[in-house]
């Protein structure tokens, strides 16, 4: 299995060149290529929010802790809330996931189980594009495509080999360890993993286009 640091490493030069073809190949502005960069590096650690060692989880969750309200904040502006409303939501997200959601997400997960999976890896997915707001949907998939490919890294990682990429060194596994899997030895965490993947799935595929939310409203003269 690879290292916490190896995971690093891989998934921040992926989040360089993922911003890179952003701006240069597909036209991305800066700030949001620059964003999915950063989501990508993040992603990359993810699959170890199950992990037994109490480090990536303290790392991983603090880490969220930040991301997931910045994700959410253009989301909640363009709902038109006050500002003084969202910051007290963002604040309340921030220490609800730092504080509460590692000691739950602990007793829920079992290390290398359900959450290092191809299904895992699309809830990731999903889950960002259905946070982050923006008028153009391609932007949001943009992000949601970083944030895969970052935990996919983690996944071949893991399923290929022991990597000490600080230290030089590349040693492939005998053996490659369940990561890219569809289902666990858990029937319930297999069917709990797909029954989220649908939800969020069914609610990405009822998201309003972009010429409907760049559409202005018309205005009926009458008569």
């Amino acid at each position: 299995m690879a290292s916490y640091r190896g995971h690093l490493a891989v998934s921040t030069t992926l989040g360089v060149a993922y911003a890179g073809a952003g701006v240069f190949y597909f036209g991305t502005d800066l700030p949001p290529a620059l964003l999915a960069g950063a989501v990508t590096a993040v992603s990359g650690l993810l699959p170890d929010l199950d992990s037994d060692s109490g480090v990536p989880i303290r790392v991983l969750f603090n880490l969220a802790a930040v991301f997931v309200p910045l994700l959410l904040l253009s989301r909640l502006l363009a709902q038109g809330m006050p500002v003084a409303q969202v910051l007290v939501i963002l604040a309340a997200l921030y220490f609800l996931i730092r504080h509460g959601a590692a000691a739950v997400f602990k007793r829920m997960t079992v290390h290398r189980g359900m959450f290092h999976s191809i299904p895992a890896m699309l809830i990731a997915g999903l889950a960002v594009f259905l946070l982050y707001h923006d008028p153009e949907v391609s932007q949001r998939w943009f992000l949601a495509g970083g944030a895969m490919v970052g935990f996919l890294s983690h996944l071949v990682l893991d399923e290929l080999c022991n990597v000490d990429l600080l230290g030089g060194k590349l040693r492939l596994k005998k053996h490659a360890g369940p990561t890219l899997k569809f289902a666990s030895s858990s029937l319930q965490a297999t069917v709990t993993a797909y029954v989220i993947l649908a939800g969020l799935g069914y609610m990405a595929l009822n998201q309003p286009d972009a010429a409907t939310l760049q559409q202005p409203a018309r205005v009926v003269a009458h008569r």
